[in-house]
């Protein structure tokens, strides 16, 4: 095949993806290979690429191409999530712009609408992951509202009901008054808001006196049905057992006594209203309260808002506010910054809220978590700091609202015989339902029980919580719920590792560990990476709202798939988070160039078979192959560590420095000149090896090379092949060249410095002090056009000199420069460093300044006197032998 003059990732890219899929290299099926799986943290059904998926699918990538280039049978399950409150605020919004209301429509037609609006978006983010390279075993690809799937949550639920783990309670709730859906707790974010405490007057009933109360919502007085002070309060002792008037609506209410009570806040009075805040409503069960609700779903008042009934609550705060100010019971305001939670779906505040709901008990649930991550280390979570915020979560446990008043979801199997809530059944099917309730009925009514029928039944209207569903993905994408000792769920379960972000530990990662222990007595996982927020380079979050999001699907037609998942990569880390710039990707862009123009080089050699390999192409060889293994060992270590980045830099360093900048040079024939067999075949392999262990970070581009350098069949792609062995390679050799590359250097400076042309060849003389060993004097030669080496004991006259570790290095330059002119200027930079050496003495010598400044300030002017004094030695010797 004809080489390219320039990578084109555009020509490339959908060439070998296609050609992956065709020859199914990311298939997997249960074998006598060691598994190694991956479950994706499956992505809304209508969500597009953002860059927190790009980095976290490159991860993954990398992961499940290393594990398949090492031998492995890797599984890399893809799919969605069904994603209940999202997805269903969309199709409201579409029925809505189509002039059709949820309300008008029946349950049934409303998820024909979903499942609609689910085949023409869902899915697309699956295909926007294929551009980047993810190989997942797309044959596999499950979504949370597949029949088996959905099978295996209802299983699941019944189980747990069975087991008396699921329950029905009235409890106070978080309520979405957006989605008109309740939360739990995890998926509210508290927010600080800056907002006002009214100061309210009650009047006592049957006197003239007030009593003044501080609430931050007035609009609730409405629902008020106590007024609650301490009983250790002299300043109230007199009102115990007195009634008061709520302002607006005259509803008289009790005064009641509770230590629960803050005596430091507001004026040490509190107003109760048990239907809209949590600890009213455990105050109000204490002392036999009212409950009055006061709002609707949509958090608009009810008949109970009096004339503000159908109006918004914050449109009411600041109307009834003015009215409390205006008929004199608003006493006065204060600024007050307050803790308000927010749904974290649709941001809309959250309204504390009264209702029967389905609840999962959490806290036997938690123990083998808590164990396997914090005591077993069974699990193992990366970073570790992470584990203090497991910890917390799981110690603090509360019982799992797994209810939703939405349609779009897992509908919930309960069934009600009368209406009485309490006649429940749980069952998978109405027809089951009808039996089991048959069942309970004739405990208490033979007659009625025998005479039940399956339109007598009314199934329970609320969905699951979505990650109900998705709780249990490590084990439903293998059917492992349905059918528990199948051959895929034994051969891939345990997964090995999971690639997630911190802000759904405790959403997602946690209850998958809960529900492993729990459904199969064992862990769903070996390792947790949590990457970190991709952040933009002034370390702000990405948002649609600062339009500091890219898109993601732009970069990669700028930069090329490889390009980008470099960038990713390498951008730098803050905490846990990463700060993105593109010009990484432009980074990651020169890098796939610079490889290409490597492999173009040697193949753009003419080989000549009868030529002897030359001994500077055998040492060259040999410190690349000890190169490489030091770094491949290193590689492995960040690996073992989840440190891919730190992974992908070595990867960077060795191929772009060490192969590219070193060896190449190294091997290089002269100008015109063919190369020896032998080089050019161990060049080839060493570029092999280089491809295998950047082909996870770069797919593309190192297939694309991998197929240029011979025809290969499809049993012999890259991505196929075998991760390099890593063994024991010549540390002496690596250290023998890295003074030997000090010594190339220095030898180039001067000649750019001296302005002596590279053609002119140059003698070089060496006091080897530190018994340095010649085995790249050949190569120092070539690189710096060197005639010859020579070992002195003694300095050479009319040479410049310069010093690497103790050695010393004599150029002569008779001939090459004006003498003359460079002895003026070495007494230049000589009386320089002279002078700059007493500030320094001067500074060392103050006994108060060595005294006072810190050990690491003293440690460094000494550092600088002692170079100053050797480059004053080295100076003074290269003068001399000027002279």
């Amino acid at each position: 095949m004809e080489i390219p003059s320039k990578y084109d990732a555009s020509k490339v890219e959908q060439k070998w993806y296609d050609y992956w899929m065709k020859h199914k290299y990311f298939r997997s099926t249960p074998d006598e290979r060691t598994p190694y799986t991956i479950v994706i943290p499956p992505p809304n059904v209508t969500g597009v690429l953002h860059m927190g998926h790009m980095l976290n699918n490159t991860i993954q990538d990398v992961l499940i191409r290393r594990a398949r280039l090492q031998g492995k049978n890797a599984c890399w399950v893809p799919g969605t999530d069904h994603a209940s409150i999202a997805t269903e605020a969309k199709v409201v919004a579409k029925l809505k712009a189509a002039g059709i209301e949820k309300s008008a429509i029946t349950r049934s037609e409303f998820l024909e609408h979903a499942w609609d609006w689910t085949r023409e978006y869902g899915g697309v983010i699956l295909e926007q992951l294929k551009k980047l390279g993810c190989s997942c075993d797309w044959e596999r690809t499950k979504f949370t509202m597949d029949d088996d799937m959905s099978q295996s949550v209802i299983k699941v639920f019944i189980d747990l009901y069975k087991k008396g783990l699921i329950y029905r309670g009235y409890r106070m709730v978080n309520w979405d008054p957006e989605a008109k859906t309740t939360l739990s707790d995890e998926e509210v974010v508290y927010e600080e808001r800056q907002g006002l405490l009214y100061y309210l007057a009650y009047q006592i009933e049957g006197s003239n006196e007030k009593i003044t109360i501080a609430t931050t919502r007035p609009e609730t007085i409405l629902g008020d049905t106590a007024i609650c002070i301490h009983p250790d309060d002299e300043r109230y002792t007199h009102l115990k057992g007195k009634n008061a008037i709520v302002p607006l609506c005259n509803r008289v209410i009790p005064i009641i006594e509770d230590s629960y009570v803050d005596l430091e806040f507001g004026t040490g009075c509190l107003k109760v209203t048990p239907a809209h805040d949590e600890n009213d409503k455990m105050l109000g069960d204490k002392h036999g309260l009212e409950v009055i609700d006061i709002f609707n779903e949509d958090a608009t008042l009810n008949s109970y808002g009096l004339h503000y009934e159908g109006q918004d609550r914050f449109v009411v705060r600041k109307a009834i506010s003015e009215e409390l100010k205006e008929k004199g019971y608003l006493v006065k305001t204060e600024p007050h910054l307050n803790k308000v939670g927010t749904s974290e779906r649709t941001k809309a505040v959250i309204e504390p809220r009264l209702s029967d709901q389905w609840f999962l008990k959490m806290e036997e649930l938690a123990k083998p978590a808590l164990k396997a991550v914090l005591e077993e280390k069974s699990i193992k979570l990366f970073p570790q700091k992470f584990e203090n915020t497991y910890r917390h979560w799981m110690e603090n446990i509360r019982d799992w609202n797994i209810s939703r008043q939405l349609w779009w979801g897992q509908q919930i199997p309960a069934y009600y015989f009368s209406d009485d809530k309490n006649d429940v059944v749980v069952a998978a099917s109405k027809e089951e339902a009808l039996i089991e309730a048959k069942k309970v009925l004739a405990l208490s009514d033979v007659k009625k029980a025998e005479n039940l029928q399956l339109s007598d039944l009314r199934q329970d209207e609320d969905v699951f919580d979505t990650w109900f569903s998705s709780w249990l993905w490590p084990m439903s994408v293998f059917n492992g719920i349905l059918d528990p000792e199948n051959e895929e769920i034994n051969y891939y379960y345990p997964t090995n590792d999971l690639v997630t972000g911190p802000d759904i530990l405790f959403f997602w990662v946690a209850r998958m560990i809960m529900a492993g222990y729990e459904i199969k007595g064992e862990k769903p996982f070996e390792n947790v990476y949590l990457t970190g927020l991709v952040r933009d380079k002034q370390r702000r979050k990405m948002s649609k709202s600062l339009g500091n999001s890219p898109d993601a699907l732009k970069l990669i037609d700028d930069y090329g798939a490889d390009g980008v998942r470099v960038g990713l990569l390498l951008s730098s880390a803050a905490g846990n988070d990463l700060m993105f710039d593109e010009a990484l990707c432009a980074q990651g862009k020169s890098f796939a160039n610079k490889i290409w123009n490597a492999f173009r080089l040697i193949k753009g050699w003419d080989i000549d078979q009868a030529i002897a390999q030359p001994d500077t192409s055998k040492t060259a060889i040999a410190w690349y192959e000890a190169k490489f293994q030091s770094a491949l060992a290193e590689i492995e270590d960040h690996f073992s560590k989840y440190r891919l980045s730190d992974a992908l830099m070595t990867c960077y360093k060795l191929v772009w420095e060490d192969f590219c900048s070193w060896f190449l040079e190294m091997i290089k024939p002269a100008y015109g000149a063919p190369i020896d067999k032998t080089t050019y075949l161990a060049a080839i392999d060493l570029l092999e090896k280089n491809l295998k262990i950047l082909h996870p970070f770069m797919p593309f581009l190192t297939e694309e090379i991998w197929q240029h350098i011979c025809e290969r069949s499809p049993e012999q792609a890259l991505m196929i092949a075998t991760w390099p062995e890593n063994k024991p390679g010549s540390t002496s050799l690596i250290n023998e060249f890295e003074i030997a590359k000090e010594v190339i250097s220095s030898v180039r400076n001067l000649r750019k410095d001296k302005q002596i042309s590279f053609k002119d060849s140059l003698m070089m003389s060496v006091i080897n002090q530190d018994h340095i060993a010649p085995t790249f004097d050949g190569l120092i030669e070539k690189l710096c056009n060197i005639k010859e080496i020579t070992y002195v004991e003694s300095a050479v006259e009319g040479a410049m000199s310069f010093r690497v570790k103790a050695n010393e290095y004599f150029i002569p330059l008779k001939g090459a420069v004006n003498i003359e002119a460079e002895i003026e200027k070495i007494k230049e930079e000589l009386s320089y460093t002279e002078g700059f050496l007493k500030s320094v003495q001067k500074k060392l010598s103050n006994e108060r300044f060595v005294s006072n400044a810190p050990d690491n300030v003293v440690a460094s002017e000494k550092k600088k006197e002692s170079d100053a004094l050797a480059k004053i030695e080295t100076l003074k010797a290269s003068l001399a032998s000027l002279r």
